[in-house]
């Protein structure tokens, strides 16, 4: 197993044990477990990368699953909020007689403590307000969450370091059809993801490559937490999942997992959505 990520030194300490963790079992089940921190975007750091890996996995070693999930965009709004007023705690608070601001305090407390139902009450969210996305922040955007597959394919394919049959995975979001706020940029990188995938699994196929795209549902991670709102996205999720929980890391690994066996070898180019049919579900609990 190789992992290439980049992380700071600070955040490295809580990461490391985990790579331990799973250093240490890899090894008691025969296997090799290699990590990179280095920068996965830069044509010039990867080509290095691709240098240690080949030495490390040895002449006879082949990537079989390719799994790109990169978590570094933009996520600043494109034009000046306009806030409009909630009035359901003002009001309730109100007719109950209570503080409005204390009230809100309280609701956003529960909130924050699970209870989803009152996502109307609590306060808004606060987006960045003293620069706007331009056209340079989608440029590095689109490359870092979404074309940079394109390198990592190519190179890997030219160094004859991909096994004859290779899954290309890749990530994408429901905000490929959804509008969030601040989402913008890395919405444009998803999409240009899904459709280098397409072709990734048409031009590919000859050479036994099949590449498809997993949706998760909304997932409590790093990169969830760093979008502004995420609150009310994971609370507006759990209510309108069918499961009436989250998405986790775990039910995306076991369908990559699936998606990695022979019997799924006819599964090419597709999109598929991991999320306990929270995409289809029009209704709220």
């Amino acid at each position: 197993m190789v992992l290439v990520h980049r992380d700071r030194r600070g955040a490295m300490k809580g990461i490391q044990p985990h790579f331990d963790e799973i250093a240490k079992e890899a090894e008691e089940r025969g296997l090799g477990f290699h990590t990179w921190n280095a920068d996965a975007i830069a044509a010039d750091k990867r080509s290095e990368t691709i240098d240690q890996i080949a030495e490390a996995i040895g002449p006879d070693g082949k990537v079989r699953v390719l799994l790109h999930s990169i978590a570094f965009g933009n996520l600043k709004l494109i034009a000046p909020e306009k806030v409009e007023a909630r009035t359901a705690g003002p009001e309730l608070a109100k007719r109950l007689g209570v503080d409005p601001e204390k009230l809100t305090e309280i609701a956003d407390d529960l909130f924050e403590h699970g209870e989803d139902g009152l996502h109307t009450m609590v306060s808004q969210p606060q987006y960045p307000d003293t620069s706007y996305l331009d056209e340079e922040d989608f440029g590095r955007t689109i490359l870092a969450m979404g074309t940079s597959l394109l390198g990592w394919t190519q190179e890997l394919f030219a160094r004859q370091l991909f096994a004859p049959d290779t899954r290309i995975f890749g990530m994408t979001s429901e905000g490929n059809e959804v509008a969030w706020k601040g989402y913008a940029a890395v919405s444009a990188a998803k999409v240009s993801l899904e459709s280098l995938a397409r072709s990734i699994a048409i031009e590919f196929a000859p050479y036994g490559i099949r590449c498809n795209i997993i949706q998760a549902g909304v997932t409590d991670t790093p990169a969830l937490r760093a979008i502004p709102g995420s609150s009310q996205l994971a609370s507006q999720a759990r209510l309108r999942n069918p499961g009436g929980r989250l998405t986790t890391p775990e039910d995306v690994a076991g369908v990559i997992y699936l998606l990695s066996q022979a019997e799924a070898s006819w599964i090419n180019g597709e999109l598929i959505r991991v999320d306990g049919g929270e995409h289809i579900s029009g209704s709220t609990k």
